[in-house]
Formats: structure tokens, sequence, C-alpha cells
């Protein structure tokens, strides 16, 4: 099942350091997190703050979801997923 992500949502989760977004196939909703290494690869020079990496995150959302379905695409169902430095 192809995944898509219809919801803009976006949030930043301090316990891991990341931030979390929604995707869906037809029948489930999908947590995807990704890592602030991986969002400081993608911007480098960012900061480690909340605001610096949401704004990374909504630069660079289309490659952020491209990884997300490839990553989906390719493992387990179910569960949450993590983007890493390595998926970029």
């Amino acid at each position: 099942m192809a995944i898509s992500f219809p919801n803009a949502s976006r949030s930043y989760d301090a316990t891991r350091n990341a931030v979390h977004f929604w995707g869906h196939d037809q029948s489930m909703e999908t947590s995807f997190y990704i890592s602030a290494d991986a969002l400081l690869r993608l911007m480098p020079g960012a900061a480690r703050d909340e605001s610096a990496l949401l704004t990374a995150f909504d630069r660079n959302c289309q490659r952020i979801r491209e990884a997300a379905a490839r990553i989906y695409g390719s493992g387990k169902k179910g569960g949450s997923y993590d983007l890493h430095p390595s998926h970029f």
C-alpha cells in the first residue's frame, strides 16, 4: 500500500529530539520521526532548537516525505518509523 501525507501537521518531540509527522495509507495512520541530526544534514548550520528544526523540516518537506515513503514501502507495517542522517 502506498503512503500519502495529506496532513501538513508536524510537531517537535523534545524527548526524542526529533520532528514528528504522520502519513496515511488507506487504512492506517503511521507516525514518522526525523532526528535533529537528519534535519541538520538537510539544512547545515541550523540551530538545534525547536523553531529551527521545524523550519528545517518545512523547507525540506518534500525530500523528507520521499524518504519516509521509501522507508515505509520497504519495511514493516505498523508502529512508527525513524529517519536518520543515513536516509539522506
